[in-house]
């Protein structure tokens, strides 16, 4: 199938990860403004069937370890395929690009980051041509209802950005659909697990109140995956009993949770940071992070380049956060979702979040309490937890309240605090069963860790 491509293309490829160093060009990025995916609907006379486009310089065109401005259109066309399915479609962009040796594909939408290495380059993937083909093959195989294909590759810089505008206002378009549907209306859910070449046990759980992390997948393209792909990465999940309706917990997930994780994970509740978080891969649009200094959330997405107000970057919180790991106090997520009423809601909702960036702050602010908005700080207002204590104070936010509240809670006198250190005597001592000088590995499930300080020191042996 794949016989005239210069590199394999299979299943196998699928999670390489291609460092810095290694590559030959990356393809958007977080080093790109302007970047985007989407698959457009087309009739069967509107487009060529096959035909593969390249608008700008092709990728043996620029100098080696470039980062480039791009755009991805692919139309197709098919007496089944219907609007509905564009999303779909979309987000299998993801599996098939990884399929290929030596290109890595992270994110979705407007967020894209694909990376090609110089050991696939120099096998003589030189081309978009390449790619093209690889891609209408997949799909045209992979999606029956697909019957015509026709891509379009786009690195020429205002082309890439004209297009990054129209492709904001297609993603709103297929978001604002399932605005107003509850998880109360219905009795399914669906489940992706295209996420977990990345991070094994993590498993997304979409509801009409709760997109997938990605931001790319609603309750109707999960609805519209399930029926024209029944045996691929989306399926449906009977909610089954509640368990806890403010958490988010129903026996239904629990158990697909269990099955699709190896019994790693055993409970997710939906709507909490805390407890049993819903899971995360590395392709969320953003996270939320608890601050226990003032006993609220900030929440940073993907394309924010500063440091949030408590000093870590979204690179950072976002290691905490992946991986498919339950971590409390962080929580990958959608941009939709913050536009929902079950935003955090076991947590406290939008009373309990109290920064984030300028950007997205301007972008949702239209679905928050009209009381929250000035009260929530951004980059812009504070720049450290000592200006955000006296900012929640002055703007008399909700958590302020909640502090008097909350019985034993107080908020943190910020600052330099020095604790006293306490060393254990070295010492050395036989474990038995485990021969003296060889490695062992120690793995602490259900555990939760407080530390002042830990201490690492080198074993100078003579």
């Amino acid at each position: 199938m794949f016989e005239d491509i210069p590199v394999d293309v299979g299943i196998i490829y699928e999670g390489e990860r291609i460092r810095g160093s290694d590559m030959r060009i990356e393809l958007g990025g977080p080093r790109e403004e302007y970047k985007f995916e989407l698959v457009q609907a087309r009739g069967m006379d509107e487009i060529e069937d096959g035909k593969v486009i390249i608008i700008g310089q092709d990728i043996s065109d620029f100098p080696e370890r470039t980062n480039t401005p791009f755009g991805l259109i692919i139309e197709v066309a098919g007496k089944e395929v219907e609007k509905d399915l564009e999303g779909v479609a979309e987000r299998r962009l993801h599996e098939y690009c990884n399929y290929i040796e030596g290109f890595m594909h992270l994110n979705q939408r407007y967020d894209i980051q694909m990376r090609i290495s110089k050991k696939s380059f120099d096998k003589g993937f030189t081309s978009f041509k390449h790619m093209g083909e690889v891609l209408k093959r997949l799909f045209k195989s992979e999606l029956s209802f697909i019957e015509k294909i026709q891509l379009t590759f786009i690195t020429e810089p205002d082309l890439v950005k004209e297009w990054y505008s129209k492709a904001l206002e297609i993603y709103e378009a297929r978001d604002a659909k399932a605005r107003g549907m509850s998880d109360d209306d219905v009795d399914v859910f669906y489940g992706c697990s295209l996420c977990q070449s990345f991070a094994p046990t993590h498993l997304c759980v979409i509801t009409p109140q709760r997109y997938a992390n990605c931001g790319a997948i609603s309750w109707f393209d999960g609805k519209a995956t399930a029926k024209v792909d029944p045996k691929g990465p989306v399926f449906e999940i009977p909610k089954g009993e509640v368990i806890d309706a403010k958490t988010g917990e129903y026996v239904g997930v629990n158990k697909v949770i269990q099955e699709k994780s190896l019994g790693e994970i055993e409970r997710v509740q939906l709507y909490t940071t805390f407890g049993y978080p819903h899971t995360s891969c590395g392709c969320f649009e953003g996270c939320a992070f608890f601050i226990p200094e003032v006993d609220g959330f900030g929440v940073v997405h993907r394309n924010f380049k500063g440091q949030t107000v408590n000093g870590l970057n979204f690179v950072t919180i976002s290691d905490l956060t992946a991986g498919g790991r339950q971590v409390d106090g962080f929580h990958g997520l959608s941009i939709e979702y913050m536009r929902s009423l079950k935003f955090l809601d076991a947590d406290g909702g939008w009373g309990r979040v109290v920064w984030m960036p300028q950007d997205i702050k301007e972008r949702i602010q239209d679905f928050l309490p009209p009381e929250i908005v000035p009260t929530i700080a951004t980059e812009s207002d504070v720049a450290d937890l000592h200006q955000l204590k006296s900012w929640l104070m002055e703007k008399n936010h909700p958590i302020v309240e909640r502090w008097s509240e909350e019985p034993g809670f107080a908020p943190t006198e910020i600052g330099e605090i020095t604790v006293p250190t306490l060393e254990m005597p070295a010492s050395a001592f036989p474990i038995q069963g485990i021969p003296s000088g060889m490695g062992f590995t120690i793995i602490l499930k259900n555990a939760k860790i407080k530390a002042e300080k830990m201490i690492i020191k080198a074993d100078k042996r003579r």
